[in-house]
């Protein structure tokens, strides 16, 4: 049965429905978004079956989906709910477990939006100001996006590992996603690239940063052979783990968490472990992973900005850093560091980004070189890498 808890008093607020098994949980985050002026929460239900039946009375916005439930789950859920009202954004809720986070990546697939590490009502996450925060603002962020009528471009379903890495992967076809031109605003200047080789990729992302990480890697192919590439994505423990290893399947290449003291090898991805910062530090001649356990950056941690940074000291020139999609501004200041030593920077564009935020600072700070779609980033970084000036 629906349990109605707020409706819309006015047409622009966003219009948000809870699925969880747990009515601590659906109460506590219910309390949490009605204390924000901009949302309604529209609708509670207890399994994914009530919640699929009801998206055409209630007609969210933004559907927050647990994973596990009886009756009926998230990920058996999560289609129903998009077939029923398809401009609906879901965002997922897990646990902070390994089968939460392979799960979460697989609702990420099936074509929900993003995703939140699920409270536990009797631990620290039921009153963790981080938590609030984090999921305010991607309901707000996400559904914002839906209130604008640009909610085709949040679902870029994760594909399947290219057999040849070479050849830059297409879109999805299953996608609703269309790329559209994105020109720059009047302020925003963008700089030459310059020719010489790269030595090292870094890459930051946060909300849609997965999808747009696979569809990446898949588009640079074998050219990511030739170098380390670095990656923060905004994740708690246990999903970069998981993440790691999808993405090494992704691009065919050797991929964990970065291990303190770890030396850079050219051909291996390295993700920032979540809950700690990833930087480089030169050890003698040669470049090595160092781990930091200092304060989050941005609320973050791993952050961008501190990895970026490091690789400017490092690898100056030769530095090559991407920014993809997400929310806030990590990664701008990073970005100019780059730029300023001589490095090349890439920005998603705004039309294929879940959230302009990341993206849309570093050009706004003048770091950038391009300003590419999410499919055309993985073919530039890799003339990039074998030395054709872009």
């Amino acid at each position: 049965m629906t349990n109605v808890t707020g409706v819309a008093a006015a047409g622009d607020q966003i219009r948000v429905m809870i699925v969880d098994d747990s009515a601590i949980v659906r109460g506590l985050v219910s309390r949490w978004l009605e204390e924000e002026p901009d949302f309604a929460v529209v609708a509670t239900h207890r399994h994914g079956r009530l919640a699929a039946q009801d998206m055409t009375q209630s007609q969210p916005d933004v559907v927050i989906l647990d994973i596990e439930m009886p009756e009926m789950d998230g990920l058996t859920a999560l289609p129903l709910l998009l077939r029923a009202k398809p401009d609906t954004v879901v965002l997922v809720a897990s646990t902070l477990s390994q089968r939460g986070a392979e799960t979460s990546l697989r609702a990420l697939a099936l074509g929900a939006a993003d995703y939140v590490p699920k409270p536990d009502p009797t631990g620290r996450l039921a009153t963790s100001a981080d938590f609030r925060r984090e999921l305010v603002e991607k309901v707000r962020h996400l559904g914002q996006r839906v209130r604008s009528g640009s909610a085709a471009g949040l679902r870029l379903p994760l594909g399947p590992p290219v057999a040849k890495p070479a050849a830059p992967a297409p879109a999805p076809a299953t996608s609703a996603f269309q790329p559209r031109p994105q020109p720059l605003r009047a302020t925003e200047k963008l700089r030459p690239y310059t020719g010489i080789p790269a030595r090292v990729l870094c890459v930051g992302s946060s909300i849609g940063g997965p999808q747009a990480l696979m569809q990446f890697l898949q588009g640079a192919g074998q050219a990511l052979a030739r170098l380390p590439v670095l990656i923060v994505q905004h994740m708690p423990p246990t999903f970069t783990t998981i993440l790691a290893q999808h993405l090494g399947r992704t691009a065919n290449r050797e991929a964990a968490e970065g291990v303190d003291g770890e030396p850079l090898a050219a051909g291996r991805i390295y993700v920032a472990p979540g809950g700690r910062h990833m930087l480089v530090e030169k050890v003698g001649e040669r470049p090595v992973i160092r781990l930091s356990d200092a304060p989050p950056v941005h609320f973050c941690r791993p952050a961008v900005d501190p990895m970026f940074e490091s690789v400017a000291r490092v690898f100056g020139s030769a530095a090559l850093g991407v920014i993809l999609t997400g929310m806030g501004s990590d990664g701008a200041r990073g970005a100019l560091a780059i730029a300023d030593a001589g490095g090349n920077v890439i920005a998603q564009n705004e039309a294929t980004s879940v959230v302009w935020g990341m993206p849309g600072a570093a050009i706004a700070a003048g770091a950038c070189a391009g300003v590419l779609p999410i499919e055309d980033i993985g073919p530039r970084v890799s003339q990039l890498i074998v030395g054709g000036r872009a």
